[in-house]
């Protein structure tokens, strides 16, 4: 175990009584020194801090586990010892850190236990292993104790506002037994070898619950007559069957859980005034049903007495080693008590009375004859004749200073202060040790104080909020915790509140922090403990307000000159007054130059004392540090050293201001210029108006200017922020829509520009198979020639001469269709270019308008684009298709001519079929000029669309009904270009059945002619499969003409219908703005 040097003194009885030896156990040398001692206390238990102070820690709590031969104890600063008795050993398990408030063993994994700590957890520990097993949270406030049931699977834990129960197999919370605040919870805990639960409450009321279902098996009775006895403790017998209670007088009440009835009332000496704590003492021959219980009582004493006699058997401790807490093994053989003293003592039961562990006496008694007792059957009373005090724990007595009434009228004097202390006793206490115990520090300054805990008075200061002067209290003194914070701005608020000095008074935060942290948990307190202060320590202190206060610091400085004048003369030397060495130990109430535990110290003695004592105490300091002082010369030096901690004992600072008490003349003496303490009056508190009202109303009205300035300036500060937030942010807006309309831009004119790569594409693509498709075409009618050439040479150059003539038609065609296409290009190009100049004016105004027609007139394009497309696959796989029935029609004939040769064909039925082309193709050529004639139309047409459009803008309603009349009319066009594009597709197929008709009718007359006038039809025939052929190329070339014209019309016709848009959506926006300036004005452009 790695912690310093501390001496524990055992007392050891050994198997054999007159063996019974004492020894020193040393941690760091193991030396034992060996003395006798007597048989009742087996040791005592005393932990030092070091080995170097001789300042005890106190033990808390103690439990025995199940075989009852080792106990757990925890001390004051959290650590954890076990303590083998069996064999005389004990080790360190556990630095928790922090003080413990309950310990227990689990009953089925003996090697663990749980522990209670200050922070309202609970921490369950493996003693072998020394490791955390669990951390349990969940209380808001100290457990007070904890119970383990019998099977070890389950856990209660309580506190003062709630209950908790725990499965120990899972480490979680099953249940929760809230109650109202009024209500407290005094102790729930489980019944030995049973499933009942007991919970017992601050009204004395006690009810037994189901621990399966939670389920209200009884209540037991709360006994009407007689005083109440507040219960605060309670003990069950091993079988389960016996319940007792005890609290806040000398009665104890003994309960039958069977019959559940009260079973008698026991009255405890009238030495005993109320009672601590109760536990049975189990004994070997009584099967469960313990006969003894031991009563600690308010003096310190605990007495065991024989429930059924009445009759007490023995006690221990005593008025001058008194008794706080106890422990008692589950055998019965050791008891464990905590000490006053903050120490350990364990007793050995058998050695304490010979009664202890006799076996029971015969079943057969004789009656004998005897007068009846006095009074009720019920209460009986508990006689002491018979007990033996035990025989003490060496052989010299401990040498104590006795005070003469203290022990005396310890009875009489008990409850002169509430909750039952007095203040002498107090004091002599005080004087004893220095200061009260840690634990119960708080409860006896608020006796001392006398609070008078007006919870509504508080309620309607508190309920005012934070006052003006703490609103920004964060600013002048920072503090980490918020916790804190809220609390030191409420407490303080609250005391301005009460009295409007305390708005105005800048060392009141000093003043009052120190007790803000030290009454965390409770503001009440802390207001009420702050306001004592002001009205009885702080006598005077405001009547030179806003200056220090003179008379209170002339009154220590008298003191002072009295009993230090040097100290004095060298204060004057230097220049130092008393507003700079007494008044900031004053204004901070020492809270500066004291550590915690020297500050609770000194407010030990200060509370318990007279209200001068404050100021003795501020000569006290000065004059136990006159060493350090004299030394000093400079006026900053006196300044730092009187706010700053400095190396004092306090102890001797105490007992100089004791000194200066008693010693101090009465003309000079502060207790002749302050009065006596006054509590703070019940109900509501006292007025507060010690001080020049004018000042700090005059005060007050400035703060109050300044702050509404200050308001009125943040309130515009904050109005030109969101003035600036929103310029900002629609600055931002502005950008990032002008920035998104540039990137749709950009992307438009790329896809514009990938559209246009992917066509020129396409029509290189289209001109490369134009190209492979008359390579072809030659290379066949190379193939034909050269197949024909024996029997057709002859004919050879006329053949020739017609292919020539051919390819030249061919290329004419094919160059008008490029120059057809380039000219469609370079028209739609243009005409795009007054689009785009015409969509720049009107972008700044329309543009989102644009954007949603524009993504409309994108999908109504495409759809006409891949309409037209369509069509033009459609109508170029029609060409396809005749040009491939000529060519077989050609094939077919040249076999029919090489079959038959050369045949004579009757001359009139070629000039009729000759004169039927030509009717043929001079209907074509009406149609290619109607077709022209309606081009131009079209495009005579448009420009007026695009005259009206540019005169449009200043026109109303009526012109674009107009307009839209003329649309119609454009459409009606379109429409009869339409079917005259579908009566050309008819007359094209009447060709081709003419075709067809020639066709049979050249087989008909190839059956009826004779072979030997093949060769001149052949001549005629090749002359017609020539015209054929051009025909066919003409129907070609002007297919191409009529796609590319109607698809000129459909995207102009695109193109008109989105001006007509974007003329009507300005035209309604136009009248809309009128309509809303000038209605009249409306109503006459609408006419």
């Amino acid at each position: 175990m790695a912690q310093k040097i501390s001496i524990i003194k055992i007392w050891v009885s050994l198997k054999e009584p007159a063996r019974s030896k004492l020894f020193y156990a040393m941690r760091t040398d193991s030396v034992l020194h060996l003395t006798p001692c007597v048989t009742s206390v087996l040791a005592t238990v005393v932990r030092n801090a070091s080995a170097r102070q001789t300042k005890t820690v106190r033990f808390l709590h103690v439990a025995f586990d199940t075989t009852g031969e080792s106990f757990l104890a925890g001390d004051h600063h959290g650590n954890i010892y076990v303590f083998d008795i069996s064999r005389n050993r004990f080790k360190l398990v556990q630095k928790t850190g922090q003080a413990c408030t309950a310990l227990a063993f689990n009953l089925r994994r003996t090697t663990e236990f749980l522990v209670a700590l200050a922070d309202y957890s609970i921490k369950c520990f493996d003693k072998d292993t020394r490791q955390l097993v669990s951390w349990m949270r969940g209380h808001e406030g100290a457990i007070s104790s904890l119970s383990i049931h019998s099977s070890g699977s389950y856990a209660i834990s309580t506190s003062s506002d709630t209950a908790q129960l725990w499965n120990l197999d899972t480490f979680q919370r099953k249940r929760k037994l809230n109650v109202r605040q009024s209500v407290g919870i005094q102790k729930v805990f489980f019944l030995p070898h049973s499933n009942t639960i007991l919970s017992c409450f601050s009204d004395d009321s006690i009810f037994a619950w189901e621990s399966d279902t939670l389920f209200c098996k009884y209540q037991l009775p709360v006994p009407q007559d007689g005083p109440r006895i507040h219960y605060r403790t309670f003990a069950v017998t091993q079988d389960g069957k016996t319940l007792a209670a005890a609290g806040r007088s000398n009665l104890v009440h003994l309960w039958c859980l069977d019959s559940r009835q009260l079973l008698r009332v026991i009255h405890m000496p009238p030495e005993v005034k109320s009672v601590r704590f109760v536990d049975f003492l189990p004994d070997s021959f009584d099967g469960g049903s313990n006969q003894i219980l031991g009563v600690l009582s308010q003096d310190g004493i605990m007495r065991f007495i024989n429930i059924q006699s009445c009759k007490q058997i023995f006690e221990i401790g005593s008025h001058e080693d008194a008794i706080t807490l106890a422990a008692i093994c589950p055998k019965g053989h050791h008891i464990v008590a905590v000490m006053d003293s903050g120490a350990l003592r364990i007793y050995d039961v058998r050695s304490l009375t010979p009664e202890i562990s006799k076996p029971p006496q015969p079943l057969l008694k004789r009656v004998t004859k005897g007068k009846s007792s006095e009074g009720s059957g019920l209460k009986m009373k508990v006689h002491t004749g018979a007990g033996q005090r035990p025989v003490k724990t060496s052989g010299r007595r401990i040498q104590s200073k006795v005070l003469p009434s203290a022990v005396s009228t310890l009875a009489d004097k008990e409850n002169d202060l509430p909750n039952g202390l007095n203040k002498k006793r107090l004091q002599a206490l005080l004087r004893a040790f220095g200061e009260y115990p840690a634990k119960y520090r708080m409860f006896i300054w608020r006796s001392l104080l006398h609070l008078p805990e007006n919870h509504a008075a508080f309620s309607s200061l508190t309920d005012k909020g934070l006052h003006s002067a703490y609103m920004c209290l964060q600013e002048r003194y920072p503090i980490k915790s918020h916790k804190l914070q809220r609390g030191l701005q409420r407490v303080l608020s609250a005391l301005a509140h009460w009295a409007a000095v305390f708005g105005e008074t800048d060392y009141l935060p000093l003043l009052a922090f120190p007790f803000v942290k030290l009454f965390e948990n409770n503001p009440l307190t802390c207001f009420e403990v702050v306001a004592t202060i002001i009205v009885n320590w702080c006598q005077h202190w405001f009547e030179y307000f806003p200056n220090p206060p003179l008379n209170v610091l002339s009154l220590a400085e008298n003191v002072l000159a009295h009993h230090d004048k040097e100290l004095l003369q060298h204060f004057v030397a230097c220049g130092v007054t008393s507003q700079l060495y007494a008044w900031p130990l004053l204004e901070t109430l020492f809270s500066e130059v004291l550590m915690r535990e020297e500050w609770l110290k000194l407010f030990d003695n200060v509370f318990s004392n007279h209200p001068s004592f404050l100021l003795m105490a501020v000569v006290a300091y000065v004059t136990c540090c006159r060493a350090p002082l004299l030394l000093c010369t400079e006026r900053k030096d006196f300044e730092y050293f009187f706010h700053h901690r400095n190396s004092l004992d306090i102890s001797a600072m105490l007992k100089e201001a004791y000194r200066l008490m008693d010693s101090t003349p009465a003309d000079i003496h502060p207790s002749s210029a302050l009065s006596d303490f006054e509590p703070l009056t019940q109900g509501q508190y006292p007025i507060f108006n010690k001080y020049p009202t004018f000042i700090v109303e005059y005060q007050s009205q400035e703060r109050e200017r300044i702050r509404q300035q200050e308001v009125e300036y943040l309130r515009e500060r904050q109005e030109v922020q969101e003035l600036h937030a929103e310029a900002v942010r629609q600055q931002a807006e502005f950008e990032a829509w002008y920035k998104q309309q540039e990137l749709l831009l950009q992307g438009e004119e790329q896809r514009r520009r990938i559209l246009q790569e992917e066509e020129s594409k396409l029509t290189q693509q289209r001109a490369r198979l134009a190209a492979m498709k008359r390579e072809l075409k030659v290379k066949e009618l190379n193939l034909i020639d050269s197949s024909r050439r024996r029997f057709l040479k002859h004919q050879q150059d006329q053949r020739r001469i017609q292919l020539k003539r051919l390819d030249d038609e061919i290329q004419r065609k094919m160059v008008l269709r490029d120059q057809e296409t380039a000219a469609a290009v370079q028209d739609i190009e243009v005409r795009q270019m007054e689009l785009d100049a015409q969509r720049q004016l009107f972008e700044q105004q329309l543009a989102k308008e644009q954007e949603r027609v524009s993504q409309t007139v994108r999908v109504e394009v495409d759809t006409r684009r891949r309409r037209a497309e369509i069509e033009d696959s459609t109508f170029q796989n029609f060409i396809q298709t005749n040009a491939d029935v000529s060519q077989t029609n050609k094939k077919m004939l040249e076999e029919s001519l090489a079959e038959v040769g050369q045949m004579e064909v009757d001359a009139d039925w070629q000039a009729e079929v000759i004169k039927r082309l030509e009717k043929a193709k001079e209907r074509q050529e009406k149609q290619r000029e109607r077709l022209v004639n309606l081009s131009k139309q079209t495009h005579a047409k448009e420009e007026e669309v695009v005259q009206l459009m540019l005169e449009a803008e200043g026109k109303q309603w009526d012109d674009v009904v107009a307009k839209q009349a003329k649309l119609e009319e454009e459409r009606r066009v379109a429409a009869q270009r339409r079917s005259l594009i579908f009566q050309e597709t008819e007359e094209t197929e009447k060709h081709d059945e003419l075709q067809k008709n020639l066709e049979d009718s050249l087989n008909h007359h190839k059956r009826l002619r004779s072979p030997c006038s093949t060769r001149g039809l052949l001549h005629k025939t090749q002359s017609e499969t020539t015209n054929i052929s051009l025909i066919n190329k003409s129907d070609d070339s002007t297919g191409f003409s009529l796609d590319r014209g109607r698809g000129e019309l459909d995207s102009k016709e695109r193109e008109l219908m989105q001006e007509i848009r974007e003329l009507r959506t300005k035209l309604a926006a136009r009248a809309r703005a009128a309509d809303f300036i000038s209605p009249s004005t409306s109503s006459g452009h609408s006419h």
